[in-house]
Order: structure tokens, then C-alpha cells, then sequence
């Protein structure tokens, strides 16, 4: 059965979506119909701030990025002349061919290998082969690459949306600003991202990811071995995971939470060993004198798992990390994921972040594995029938505690709102 046969797409998110005074739930054809997802690229991806990259990626004039933004090809580029951040539409404007073909690298040209049309870093064509063959000649100007409509940057983060009238970046951002803005002061230097990502797929929708990422609730039942690790190693689990989720706007939710384990901004536990609890205590003391007792309390202590809608996650928490998803059919999806850290962080540092990067949140790791199992395990037992709803309504009726779904109904109240909206289609 599909909810929506025969049924106009308008008001298709309170179809999917219902949510009563003590109960909240949404229908499963939004995690399992390929209809939905057409509408989720035209509503949804091509008319919300999308993610793009860390100005740290193209430091250098000529550095670029290739990136897969809400289901479009394109590429993130220093201009060599400007210096200014650009974001182009990955298609050469004769042909179509992707002129970046490097996930990443440095260059003052970007030439179609097709047929060798070249454009500059600044988007300008700047070669055609036998272009007297061109009968009144090319307008040179007219056939530059193509910008993205919007392109804004938030302390280094850089987002891209295709609507030209999207509102303005920090607006859009609203609450969630105040935590990019916690997670980037806490930062001795100016932040950065590790050379190195993760790039993995899975066979689930792109939402369950999204609820995943800020759901306390499964951390105890599917990481129990992550959990028995850290008992190994010393760390002490009895104080347990308190805190509380918040909607920050615009679909934004965030998990705050403290837990027992490390952060390598300034909270020292044993599997960092004694020799890193000197280094470790005098950044906290740093914290303290720059921001005070309370302020740096949150920034060493405190967990974060935000949702910046529609599908970025910082998780700062064992390691700061920023990952995104796109969806490539309703049961599947990719996934990117990069370590960020303050710039020329000390070294024992840093190999403490990275081995936490790589420890719980990588693809090997202990919690992605198992968070993937779940998922899958979750969009299998879809097909199975039977049940049509998912129920989110735990925490429903009280101040939301960390382990309730609060924050995953923030995302899903925007979501509905989103796909009930008409909207005309952008390029």
C-alpha cells in the first residue's frame, strides 16, 4: 500500500506526518517511496542552505573541492585573482560535461575534457578551441560557468542554495548559530578541516540518518560494546548521559548532553593517559580565563549532536565532526565525513582527536557500524508491511531529557511544513 496513489502531491507532509497532543507519528512511505523523494529534491534540497565545505579546504588561491550538494554535482574553488570563495555548477555550458573531475586539488584552469573548452577559477571562459568556427563569434561572458543562486559563509562554514530568494544565511541558521559559535571560540587558533575524509554508503533512507544522529536514546543498547571498551580502558560509565535537546529554528535541533567520556577540547579521561592530563588541564584553564567558569564549562564538558537542517551534523563530542548525506534512491544514501580541529593544534592533541574520529565515528569504527546495522535493519523491516507508522512521541508532554525524541520531531514538524509547501522549481 502507498499513501500517496492517486492522491494530489500537495499537502503530502501532513499526510505523512500527524502529530496529536500526545502522540507523534509519521508514515512509513516517507522512508520508503521513490515519489516522496522526487518531491524531498524539488522542495526540500533544492530550496534550503545546503552545506558545501570549510573555507579552510581552499586556503590557497587556485585550491578547490569537488562536492555532491543535495543531489547536484559541483565545486568549491579559491579564485586565483579574487581570492573569493566561489561555488560553480559542476557542467561545462557546451557540452555538459563535469569540468572538475579531482575531488580536490589546486588549479588556475578547469578544462572540459571533452572538448577543451577551459574557464578560469573565477568561473570565466577563457578557451575555445577553433573558436573561429563560431559564426558572429562567442559571447565569452554569457558562457562562464554557472554560480550557484546563493553562496554564504557562517565563520568559515560555507553554504550554497539554488533558490535565489532563500533568506539570508544567518537568519536561516538562527539558533544553531549560537552553537557553530560555541564549538569554533573554544578554539585557541582558527578552526580547520583534517586533511582526509569518509565516504561510505548505506542502504537506508536519508532520514533515518537524520534521527539517528541526534537520538540519545540507542546510544546504551546499540553500542554496548563501545561502551564495555571504554570500561576496559578505565573510564568511569556510573555518572551515566544527562541532558536535553533543543529546537533552534528553521528545522535545527540539537542534542546537549554531558557523559563521562573525553573531549580533546579540554576534558581529560584515562584513555588519553597521565601524560596528556598536564596539556589537557591547561587548556581548560585557557577556557576559563578567556570565557569564564560557566561558558567554558559547556565548551570542555558538554556534548553536542546538531541537526542543521535539512541534512548536516556537527557532532561535537569524543571529536568534532561534519558530516552530511545524500539521498541516490528512497533505501539509499551517501554519506561524507570530516574531522575538523583548531589550527596548528598541539600534535598529541590531535592524534587524540583523530584516533577518536576514527575509533567511534568511522566507518570501521565502533558506533558506525553499528548505527548502519540498525538503519538498514530498520529500512528492511519497512517492506515487511503491516505497520504504516513510526511513533516519535517519546518525551511528549515534559521538558525533553536526552534520551527523548524532542529534537527529532523539530526536524520532522519542518519537514512536513516543507513538503506541504507549493514551490516553483529552481535550476
Amino acid at each position: 500500500m502507498t499513501l500517496l496513489n492517486d492522491r494530489p502531491v500537495l499537502g503530502t507532509g501532513s499526510r505523512l506526518v500527524v502529530e496529536e497532543p500526545d502522540r507523534f507519528r509519521v508514515h512509513r512511505d516517507s522512508m520508503t517511496s521513490a515519489e516522496v523523494l522526487t518531491q524531498e529534491q524539488r522542495k526540500i534540497f533544492d530550496h534550503n542552505w545546503l552545506y558545501v565545505g570549510h573555507e579552510s579546504e581552499i586556503a590557497n588561491p587556485g585550491d578547490y573541492v569537488r562536492r555532491r550538494v543535495g543531489g547536484r554535482p559541483l565545486f568549491m574553488v579559491r579564485g586565483v585573482k579574487t581570492g573569493q570563495v566561489n561555488v560553480f555548477h559542476n557542467s561545462c555550458t557546451h557540452r555538459g560535461a563535469v569540468v572538475c573531475r579531482k575531488d580536490q586539488g589546486n588549479a588556475k584552469v578547469f578544462q572540459c575534457f571533452y572538448h577543451a573548452w577551459t574557464f578560469d577559477s573565477e568561473g570565466k571562459l577563457s578557451g575555445v578551441p577553433d573558436r573561429d568556427a563560431y559564426a558572429g563569434g562567442l559571447d565569452f561572458e554569457a558562457l562562464g560557468l554557472a554560480r550557484a543562486a546563493r553562496v554564504e559563509s557562517y565563520r568559515g562554514f560555507v553554504f550554497a542554495c539554488y533558490d535565489p530568494d532563500v533568506v539570508g544565511l544567518v537568519e536561516y541558521l538562527a539558533g544553531a548559530k549560537d552553537y557553530l559559535d560555541l564549538i569554533i571560540d573554544a578554539a585557541p587558533a582558527d578552526m580547520e578541516i583534517v586533511n582526509g575524509s569518509q565516504h561510505y554508503g548505506m542502504d537506508a533512507n536519508w532520514k533515518l540518518l537524520v534521527e539517528n544522529s541526534i537520538d540519545g536514546y540507542h546510544a546504551v543498547s546499540t553500542h554496548d560494546t563501545y561502551f564495555k571498551y571504554l570500561v576496559a580502558l578505565g573510564t568511569d560509565l556510573s555518572v551515566g548521559v544527562k541532558g536535553t535537546s533543543r529546537d533552534l529554528g528553521n528545522g535545527h535541533a540539537v542534542l546537549e548532553y554531558e557523559a563521562p567520556w573525553g573531549r580533546p577540547v579540554a576534558k581529560w579521561e584515562p584513555l588519553f593517559g597521565e601524560d596528556a592530563r598536564p596539556s589537557v588541564e591547561g587548556l581548560r584553564r585557557d577556557l576559563v580565563e578567556r570565557f569564564g567558569e560557566e561558558r567554558a564549562h559547556r565548551m570542555a564538558d558538554l556534548n553536542r549532536n546538531m541537526l542543521i537542517y535539512p541534512n548536516l551534523i556537527v557532532n561535537d563530542i569524543m571529536a568534532l565532526t561534519v558530516r552530511t548525506f545524500v539521498p541516490t534512491a528512497p533505501d539509499k544514501m551517501e554519506i561524507s565525513a570530516w574531522e575538523m580541529a583548531p589550527r596548528d593544534e598541539q600534535p598529541d592533541v590531535r592524534q587524540r582527536r583523530l584516533d577518536s574520529f576514527l575509533t567511534f565515528l568511522g566507518p570501521a569504527g565502533f558506533a558506525t557500524p553499528d548505527d548502519i546495522e540498525a538503519l538498514e535493519s530498520c529500512q528492511l523491516g519497512f517492506t515487511s508491511g503491516g505497520v504504516e507508522w513510526n511513533d516519535i512521541s517519546r518525551g511528549m508532554g515534559r521538558e525533553p531529557l536526552a534520551t527523548d525524541e524532542a529534537q527529532m520531531r523539530t526536524f520532522w514538524r519542518r519537514w512536513r511544513d516543507d513538503m506541504d509547501r507549493e514551490r516553483g522549481a529552481v535550476r
